[in-house]
């Protein structure tokens, strides 16, 4: 049986692990790391949203742009100009005299109205007033160039 120590004053072997404020500081710790972990899936999770609604914003933009630029060229009798509007599959559908023949024969375009684009579907539609005073609603289909991005015009109904 080893000896007791000696009296007040004496120092101990080694010294005893702290007791007060360990739980505290493990749940401070814990509570430090979620945050952080928040605040990196929150960033990323931001970005994410930021990414997709800035490129929503840029097919409608360039939806529009694309439509009414169609329709201005068909509009001055530019049917060349519309032709370079449209996309590959609409080309190999329709030659571009062809396309200008159409387009020459069909009532002229007095003045158009672009609506919004409907970004599920890729369509816009265009209120027409027709030469004569005929008034329409068409639909132009879009489509996305595979090599560059822009939209393109793929169809009118």
């Amino acid at each position: 049986m080893p000896t007791p120590p000696a009296g007040p004053g004496v120092a101990p072997p080694f010294a005893a692990p702290p007791t007060e404020g360990r739980r505290s500081r493990l749940w401070l710790g814990l509570g430090a790391g979620a945050l952080a972990l928040v605040l990196c899936c929150g960033g990323g999770g931001a970005a994410v949203v930021g990414l997709l609604v800035s490129g929503v914003q840029a097919i409608e933009e360039q939806g529009r742009t694309v439509s009414s630029d169609y329709y201005r060229a068909l509009a001055d009798g530019e049917y060349g100009q519309a032709y370079d509007q449209l996309c590959e599959d609409a080309k190999r559908r329709e030659s571009r005299q062809e396309f200008e023949r159409r387009a020459a024969a069909e009532p002229q375009i007095v003045s158009y109205r672009v609506g919004s684009v409907d970004t599920t579907t890729l369509t816009v539609p265009v209120d027409v007033t027709l030469a004569g005073g005929g008034q329409e609603r068409q639909q132009v289909v879009l489509g996305q160039d595979q090599q560059t991005g822009a939209m393109e015009v793929c169809g009118v109904n």
